[in-house]
């Protein structure tokens, strides 16, 4: 006898196929196999309370408060439980219901679709990003001389300043980056903004050789559109902006070259964002943040395939919250986008290794591969060659 906790119904259906079931016997059984919680916020009773009626006539379950029962609030969360052919049968029995019950039902439908979805293509000026087959590694390379893990490559005195950087991109890219990040303005915590100018002096020229020099698409990690725009002419195809888009210009110049886009949720901006961290509920505020930035980004041109999400790691989160993003980060795949995360070398990890950030390596790859075992398609890391290593074998562990 053997008791299973499947993590993906292709496990399921690899067991059905083991025994022998029927191919059509499979396709009914296999939606039985797969359970979900959902957590919905803020319904009101009525609709709540038909809720609960219709998910018990299916066989699963739906928790609400006492009060929706007896009366004596006028909303309430409810968590449903069932399996997603309990769900299916649930969407087309609410798509008949008043009370806002249509509308979620289209909502619950199409979250549980994005939840499901693995295989990204994110098309890029030249070829794509395949997301579906391993995750993608994001290799950092900081144009910059006050980096907070200690490694900015940039130095006015240095004559040879681009050929160090191309040095250092073709090791990452021989020890298995799939993209190189470079970024020419410091986003840790506290750091002052920098000028246009300065900010273009550090990277244009750098990308400009890079481009031609590796292969491997080049993201520039920057929150100025025009510091993009220049960049996307010297060669880089994804614009990685730590501020979520929040200036509407970097939407045009992203949806005008067709670039891949990184939205990333930060609070504040690097000057500020670890003196006032408060939210309401972590993961749902960074949920509806997201989603909100990428309802943005279409509707300023962006195709909906180009856009990838970032949690945001370190930038305006406190250690607790930081780890609970990690611990939760499948929660966010109900965006229907590909996950980007950056842990490596930050101070939650150095902290509860007491080490400083060179040497907490270790501490990096565990988050990496933990998150991504919990969804992440790519990992924004320094150590390149490790984190490769230790993401083929859980690729090898999950392909058997």
């Amino acid at each position: 006898m053997r008791i299973f906790r499947f993590s993906c119904l292709e496990e399921v259906k690899k067991n059905l196929d083991e025994i022998g079931v029927d191919p059509y016997g499979a396709k009914i059984m296999l939606p039985k196999a797969a359970t979900f919680l959902i957590r919905l916020n803020a319904i009101n009773n009525i609709a709540a309370n038909i809720l609960k009626q219709e998910m018990l006539s299916l066989g699963a379950e739906a928790a609400i408060a006492r009060g929706a029962l007896t009366g004596k609030t006028k909303k309430t969360d409810i968590l449903l439980i069932g399996q997603l052919s309990q769900f299916q049968a649930l969407t087309l029995k609410l798509k008949i219901q008043p009370f806002g019950l249509q509308k979620l039902a289209s909502e619950l439908d199409e979250n549980i679709k994005n939840f499901a979805k693995n295989d990204f293509q994110v098309p890029l000026r030249d070829g794509s990003l395949n997301l579906n087959r391993e995750t993608q590694i994001m290799g950092v390379i900081n144009l910059t001389p006050d980096s907070f893990s200690n490694d900015g490559l940039y130095r006015k005195t240095s004559a040879n300043y681009p050929d160090l950087a191309l040095r250092k991109a073709q090791v990452l890219v021989a020890d298995g980056a799939n993209i190189i990040d470079l970024g020419g303005a410091s986003s840790r915590p506290g750091a002052k903004n920098i000028s246009i100018k300065e900010e273009l002096s550090r990277t244009i020229n750098v990308v400009k050789l890079l481009a031609r020099k590796i292969n491997a698409p080049i993201s520039i990690d920057t929150t100025k559109p025009d510091v993009a725009k220049a960049a996307l002419d010297a060669g880089a195809q994804i614009i990685n902006d730590i501020s979520g888009l929040r200036d509407k210009r970097m939407i045009k110049v992203a949806a005008s070259y067709k670039a891949a886009v990184v939205i990333m949720h930060m609070l504040g901006r690097p000057a500020n964002m670890q003196k006032a961290i408060t939210y309401n509920s972590l993961i749902d505020d960074i949920i509806l943040y997201l989603k909100n930035a990428v309802v943005s980004a279409v509707a300023g041109g962006i195709k909906p395939d180009r856009i990838i999400i970032d949690p945001g790691i370190g930038f305006g989160k406190t250690p607790a919250h930081n780890f609970e993003i990690i611990k939760h980060l499948a929660d966010f795949k109900v965006l229907g986008k590909p996950i980007l995360i950056g842990p490596s070398r930050k101070s939650f990890i150095s902290n509860i290794l007491k080490s400083n950030s060179q040497n907490c390596n270790s501490g990096t790859l565990a988050t990496c591969v933990m998150a991504v075992e919990r969804g992440a398609n790519i990992v924004r890391v320094h150590d390149v060659k490790e984190i490769r290593q230790a993401l083929k074998m859980v690729e090898a562990v999950n392909k058997c």
